[in-house]
């Protein structure tokens, strides 16, 4: 068939986005970028180069199948509960991509690595580490999930990330690199989970630079700690109000914190539902737009130093918020019906505590009202 013949010269010539290297070897180019998987864009390019180049007769192209439709992006939904699923084996059980939990809308693919060229990133699949998962496989889940309706990112940063953008050229040099791996990967955008420090200027240019580049459907989401959102004035917190117009969702780290100062001036311990109402109350209130709140949690008690939170008590919270039921000591004096979600970390250590945090709050999430 034709279509088949030209599907196959496509997918051969149509030149891939160069790869950059652990070293920095490769240039970038910027360019818009369209949400639609590869996929689907190579059989869209297929199927405009049978009718114009070959100029099938009418009778014959009746009979041949029409090209495939571009897939919009799915929207992530009005509660969403985020989950990191982890590129490496730490302990916890060892998932592909595939296996994570249904209840996650928001994947964030942990983590891209730091190269050698300041801001600039790289991504490696660790197979030997996750039992032979391979890139192909990778890819494959990642469109599967999207078809199923799930965002997946990928994340910048964790405990150990050591990216720095701190002036003009890192800026670029991060910008361009997350682009290139949202087109090589198909991700549906980044999340920024430094720990090591943010500059909210060149961040905020780099961020707004890669939402250019992606077009419609971008997904942004952020996983501070707890002592980067105690105040506005914090390079973090600017940073998240300076791409409100791009954010999906904060999902501050409520853990490995220890006590910390709610919006009423208390002071409230991590596992707490005040630890969760009162510190939200401070982005809630502090100009980020509730849809823009999200309580990140540990899925276990191994997955983080402290602060586990009982799945129960993550609801409360997530009630009190949204509902002024179920509150602890604090009460807000609003509720924020929009509120987005929760997150976990991670989708393996809820997997290996048989996924009782995301049974438990994915639901929850999703009938809130």
């Amino acid at each position: 068939m034709v279509w088949t013949s030209l599907y196959v010269q496509t997918v051969a010539t149509v030149p891939n986005r160069p790869h950059i290297s652990p070293h920095g070897g490769h240039a970038v180019h910027r360019k818009a970028r369209s949400r639609t998987p590869r996929t689907l864009k190579v059989l869209a390019v297929a199927g405009v180069l049978a009718v114009a180049a070959l100029a099938v007769p009418a009778a014959n192209a009746a009979n041949e199948p029409a090209p495939a439709a571009a897939a919009a992006p799915a929207a992530v939904p009005a509660h969403a509960v985020t989950g990191y699923w982890q590129n490496f084996n730490n302990g916890a059980t060892v998932q592909t991509l595939a296996e994570v939990q249904d209840d996650y809308d928001i994947i964030a693919v942990a983590f891209a690595d730091a190269t050698a060229t300041a801001g600039q990133v790289d991504f490696t699949l660790d197979s030997a580490g996750l039992g032979g998962y391979t890139d192909e496989q990778f890819r494959a889940d990642i469109a599967a999930k999207q078809a199923a309706g799930k965002s997946v990112v990928i994340s910048i940063g964790g405990e150990k990330g050591t990216v720095s953008v701190n002036d003009e050229a890192s800026a670029n040099a991060f910008a361009d690199s997350v682009s290139a791996l949202m087109d090589e990967y198909g991700f549906d955008g980044v999340d920024i989970d430094l720990e090591n420090g943010l500059n909210s200027t060149y961040m905020t240019q780099a961020l707004k630079s890669i939402a250019g580049q992606a077009g419609d459907g971008f997904v942004l989401t952020m996983a501070p700690q707890t002592i980067d959102m105690q105040s506005t004035s914090n390079e973090y917190f600017k940073t998240a109000l300076a791409v409100k117009d791009i954010l999906t969702v904060v999902n501050m780290q409520y853990y490995n914190s220890g006590s910390m100062l709610g919006c009423d001036g208390q002071v409230y311990s991590q596992g707490t539902v005040d630890f969760l109402t009162a510190l939200a109350c401070i982005q809630l209130e502090g100009g980020l737009d509730p849809s823009q709140v999200g309580l990140g949690l540990p899925a276990s008690p191994s997955a983080a130093g402290g602060g586990y939170t009982d799945p129960a008590v993550v609801n409360d919270a997530l009630d009190c918020l949204t509902q002024g039921t179920n509150c602890g000591s604090f009460k807000p004096d609003k509720t924020y019906p929009g509120l987005r979600g929760a997150m976990a970390w991670s989708t393996n250590w809820d997997a290996s505590s048989g996924d009782a945090w995301s049974k438990a709050v994915g639901p929850h999430v999703h009938g809130l009202p």
